[in-house]
């Protein structure tokens, strides 16, 4: 018996059911990151028989936003938030054990075949990425550094025993997935496209070990703000008894697991009003580690400092981003270990991450201390570093940093 889950490659592009437990692959070495410099040339999207094949979820939530332009779906992009909406393709490419990944294709977006047994579902074996991609005025498309995620892939590839795609193969299937949804970004200044590959343990297996099969997908979805105030000040809520990594464990990677470990101090945290969860150290439970998805910034007599990268803390790529623009403006920026009562005699403090981008932070409630920044107003500095940063994700300043990828 199988489990039928989000996403289905056709018959033809399914492989073969392996029972042998394949070697762990061998290491990738940890790449340093590097500007773009390449432009990715567009492509044709295979269109075979997509009305035939769609799945029926895709159909009946895509069918009503059907009556656009060709480059432009026809939606209500005023009202857009950061919710699922279901597109028109997504990517699938197989690696079996012999570690090579096939060519992958576009099929419709619908769901997938996975084996009760695959290895993502039972022990958890499996990464995320996340990117963003933004319509210019000129009607063009832009994508925001993703080498860098295909370079973080591979290495939390690498820390969970899995093989991954290339760099070149990963900006392919990245490519092809927003061009074969291009009519689904956003006009400028109304949102971007998110998009999200997967790299997942879809071989099945009884016992822990690496998965005979592996399967990347890629998605997209048009999105608004992660935060439904936008640019507004959050209010985080400093968690006490549960921690998000621990030392020597996957924190610095993006695994699926942990997200999920953090959801029931989300929730507890959003019900008492606040916007999202800080987390403190395992160890000392003082130092300033990471909000729920996204990394954390202060700024105190003009100078910025963020939690130094100990191997608890995702290395996100808005961060690097953000440590690189404010250094380029002449602000002095600190990578340290940041007590919690540093944080709470900041003059400003800000996250960042793919999904929010550069969120103030209005309040912050530790041990029953509730602690407010700017008035509920955005700082001078967060606001000129958001400035800086999203002009360049929209193509709306010159991107000197090299770090645009134009799509064509």
């Amino acid at each position: 018996m199988e489990l039928r889950l989000r996403a289905s490659a056709s018959p033809a592009s399914a492989s073969p059911r392996g029972t042998v437990v394949s070697p762990c692959p061998r290491p990738y070495p940890r790449l340093p990151s590097r500007p773009i410099q390449k432009r990715l040339a567009g492509s044709a999207v295979p269109r075979r028989g997509p009305a035939a094949r769609r799945r029926p979820c895709s159909t009946l939530m895509t069918a009503s936003y059907n009556t656009g332009t060709p480059d432009l779906v026809d939606f209500d992009w005023e009202t857009l938030g950061f919710q699922l909406v279901p597109t028109d393709f997504m990517y699938i490419m197989k690696c079996s054990s012999d570690g090579v990944f096939t060519k992958g294709e576009l099929v419709p977006y619908g769901p997938i075949e996975l084996n009760p047994a695959a290895a993502v579902l039972n022990y958890g074996q499996g990464l995320l990425e996340g990117l963003r991609a933004h319509r210019k005025e000129d009607g063009s498309v832009i994508v925001f550094r993703p080498e860098e995620n295909a370079l973080r892939m591979r290495i939390g590839a690498d820390r969970l025993c899995m093989p991954a795609p290339s760099v070149e193969q990963f900006l392919s299937g990245v490519k092809q997935t927003i061009l074969a949804n291009k009519r689904w970004v956003p006009p400028t200044g109304k949102g971007s496209l998110y998009i999200r590959p997967l790299l997942i343990g879809s071989g099945a297996m009884l016992g822990v070990a690496p998965a005979p099969e592996y399967t990347f997908v890629v998605y997209v979805c048009p999105v608004g703000h992660y935060f439904k105030d936008g640019l507004s000040p959050i209010s985080l809520l400093t968690e006490e008894e549960y921690h998000r990594a621990a030392p020597g464990g996957t924190g610095d990677i993006k695994t699926i697991g942990n997200y999920a470990s953090v959801v029931s101090a989300q929730r507890r945290a959003k019900e008492k009003g606040h916007s999202d969860v800080l987390y403190l150290d395992p160890v000392h439970k003082k130092f300033v580690e990471e909000v729920s998805s996204c990394n954390i910034f202060m700024v105190k007599d003009n100078v910025i400092s963020t939690p130094l990268l100990t191997g608890t803390i995702l290395p996100g790529i808005t961060r690097r981003s953000i440590i690189e623009i404010a250094r380029n403006l002449g602000i002095q920026v600190e990578e340290r270990l940041i007590a919690i009562d540093e944080l709470l005699d900041a003059d400003e403090v800000f996250c960042t991450g793919t999904a929010v981008v550069l969120s103030p932070v209005g309040c912050i409630v530790y041990h029953g201390r509730r602690v407010e920044y700017g008035n509920g107003k955005v700082g001078a500095v967060s606001q000129q570093l958001y400035s800086a940063l999203t002009a360049i994700q929209k193509g709306l300043a010159e991107d000197s940093m090299g770090w645009s990828v134009q799509l064509n």
